[in-house]
């Protein structure tokens, strides 16, 4: 597939991703101390069997089209150390094989009904935190030489 198409395909599930944790962590999370929890719980509850419905598919065209453009960068990534620029693309890559690890903990916690409110927030936050580094390595890479 051409370069150009999969930076484009990973760019926008990127920012469906990102833009839904966005959401979640600093929207919905700014207005849940504010109301009562039997209108935020109904809310949670919806927000999160939607995200389990998305989010699959927004992750499989984010990682498909990472994991193909990491393989075209392949001898970059055989020796990390030697650049600033596989450097970088090796700590992002880690980091979102992170959030997946994360997002697939949390298919299963709330499987078995063990994604309690608590849980479900540190989550988020952890995810959210990783999401920003992400989005900063990746802009830092634009500075540095290939």
């Amino acid at each position: 597939m051409p370069y150009g198409f999969l930076v484009t395909v990973h760019l926008l599930a990127a920012i469906a991703f990102a833009g839904t944790v966005f959401f979640e962590v600093v929207i919905l999370g700014g207005i849940a101390r504010k109301l009562p929890a039997r209108t935020l719980i109904p809310v949670e509850q919806a927000l999160g069997t939607r995200a389990v419905a998305v989010m699959p598919w927004v992750l499989l065209l984010l990682y498909a089209a990472g994991l193909a453009m990491a393989w075209q960068h392949r001898a970059l990534l055989a020796q990390p150390l030697a650049s600033s620029l596989g450097l970088l693309l090796s700590i992002k890559m880690l980091l979102a094989f992170s959030v997946f690890g994360h997002f697939v903990m949390a298919i299963l916690w709330r499987r078995r009904g063990q994604l309690h409110a608590r849980r479900s927030r540190r989550l988020h936050l952890c995810i959210f935190c990783h999401v920003l580094a992400i989005v900063v390595l990746a802009k830092a890479m634009f500075y540095v030489s290939w």
